[in-house]
């Protein structure tokens, strides 16, 4: 049972898509619908007023598109979950999502209750993927589908610290590091710490880093 609802931003191009997410969000429990964005700019300058737990984020959008969008809100403030919500079934989509931050990933054509579990699981530190699109990204053995920062922290895991290490390397909290490693585990489809420094050793992530 959350104690609090958690508050949601809708971000994408097409009114009725807007409309029909807003009307999902405002009838669930425990989500609150705070505020809603047509363009990855009015989604930046949304979130520096009033900072949303999670983002349900467009992909394709005029002017300045999601995946920027994700950047540039992730920098001010990386404690936002965002869930890339796209139409468009195409791996450097999916990648390029996830390299800018996105902790989730769904397609359009996903079920309310995929919506909703996607924000739960989000909350929980533990990303909701299409597993078809990620099965598909990860076959390419050469694509690193981490952000910046969680690369990060894999290549300290790599050299064998703790969270708490990490978390004094980096200057976080070691809440911030645990988030960061839950989403390392579901982007790299691994399920423990050992099994994702192997993969990055295995894969060759930080030769020549």
């Amino acid at each position: 049972m959350m104690n609090s609802a958690i508050h949601v931003l809708i971000v994408d191009d097409h009114t009725m898509v807007r409309a029909g997410l807003r009307m999902f969000l405002e009838n669930t429990d425990n989500i609150e619908f705070i505020g809603e964005a047509a363009t990855g700019d009015e989604a930046v300058a949304f979130c520096k007023e009033n900072p949303p737990d999670v983002i349900l984020m467009d992909i394709k959008m005029q002017t300045m598109d999601g995946v920027e969008a994700t950047r540039r809100i992730l920098l001010e403030n990386p404690s936002i979950r965002i869930i890339a919500l796209t139409s468009f079934k195409d791996d450097y989509v999916v990648h390029s999502a996830l390299k800018a931050g996105a902790v989730g990933y769904l397609l359009k054509d996903a079920t309310p209750e995929d919506i909703e579990r996607a924000i739960l699981d989000a909350m929980q530190d533990s990303g909701k993927f299409d597993k078809k699109m990620i099965q598909s990204l990860l076959k390419s053995t050469s694509d690193n589908p981490l952000s910046e920062r969680e690369n990060a922290v894999l290549k300290l895991m790599t050299a064998g610290m703790t969270n708490q290490e990490i978390a004094e390397k980096l200057v976080i909290t070691q809440s911030t590091v645990k988030f960061h490693v839950s989403n390392i585990l579901v982007k790299l489809n691994v399920n423990t710490r050992t099994e994702a420094v192997a993969f990055a050793l295995q894969h060759h992530f930080f030769d020549g880093r």
